[in-house]
């Protein structure tokens, strides 16, 4: 009887994590002997762990991150220019809350995105905001945002995220209309939170994808001050997944002269 009353308030009172544990915690408490505050500390606990993990699930949502890669997957088998000590820090958001910009720079294939969506995700579930945006893919977000008369609205929209990713920066050279909304971002996002910048091109290489140096120039600094920079090393990894591909060229060469 009471444990209905109990589970029936709890859903009322939209207390799931206390609906989702209480009869395992009350049962714990009597086989330990708990004081009533103990039972009660961690019946609270479990409602914040329930609280912050679903908070992150809607976080990991929002950012619309393109895969799911973890930091627990980052395979350190072999150089890829990056320490362990340097991946831990990295995952400790010190970058984040000292609001420095975070370079990750690299060939195709050797991590660049996967490090920068793996640090993402991670940030969600500690219940920070995060957008990943593909360059490409943000000027095609910004024209229907312009169409609809909802530009500055949706400025405003991504720089309340705690952190942005900017991933494929450099693919190519930037009209100056691209050039104005990237200014407008930084612009905006000075003060609030950092930017993750995955490219292939080394920062000074990015004065050249802008017609106007003056805006070059511009979006460079802010991107560089404060910053840190990681060259990721190593070769593609997308490579050293598929070692049966010559294999494969080599049966399907064979298969060609039968």
């Amino acid at each position: 009887m009471v444990n209905e009353q109990v589970n029936s308030i709890s859903y009322k009172l939209r207390l799931f994590g206390v609906q989702t544990n209480f009869e395992r915690r009350a049962e714990q408490a009597l086989n330990q002997q708990m004081h009533p505050l103990e039972f009660l500390h961690l019946i609270l606990e479990d409602e914040a762990l329930f609280r912050k993990e679903r908070a992150g699930k809607v976080l990991l949502t929002k950012a619309k991150f393109r895969t799911q890669s973890e930091i627990e997957d980052w395979d350190s088998t072999y150089d890829r220019g990056i320490s362990a000590q340097k991946l831990r820090d990295l995952a400790s958001f010190a970058f984040l809350d000292g609001k420095q910009n975070l370079l990750i720079l690299g060939r195709t294939g050797e991590g660049k995105t996967h490090l920068a969506v793996a640090l993402g995700r991670r940030l969600c579930r500690e219940n920070r905001s995060v957008t990943f945006l593909p360059v490409n893919f943000l000027f095609e977000e910004v024209m229907a945002a312009k169409t609809a008369g909802k530009y500055l609205f949706y400025i405003k929209k991504i720089n309340k995220s705690d952190l942005i990713i900017l991933d494929d920066f450099g693919l190519r050279n930037y009209t100056h209309e691209e050039a104005t909304v990237l200014v407008d971002i930084l612009e905006d996002r000075v003060g609030r939170g950092p930017v993750i910048v995955t490219s292939q091109v080394e920062p000074p290489g990015w004065l050249k994808l802008f017609e106007d140096p003056v805006i070059a120039e511009a979006i460079v600094d802010r991107l560089l001050n404060p910053s840190q920079k990681i060259t990721l090393r190593g070769g593609s990894y997308r490579e050293k997944l598929t070692p049966s591909l010559p294999t494969q060229k080599k049966l399907a060469a064979k298969e060609a002269l039968r």
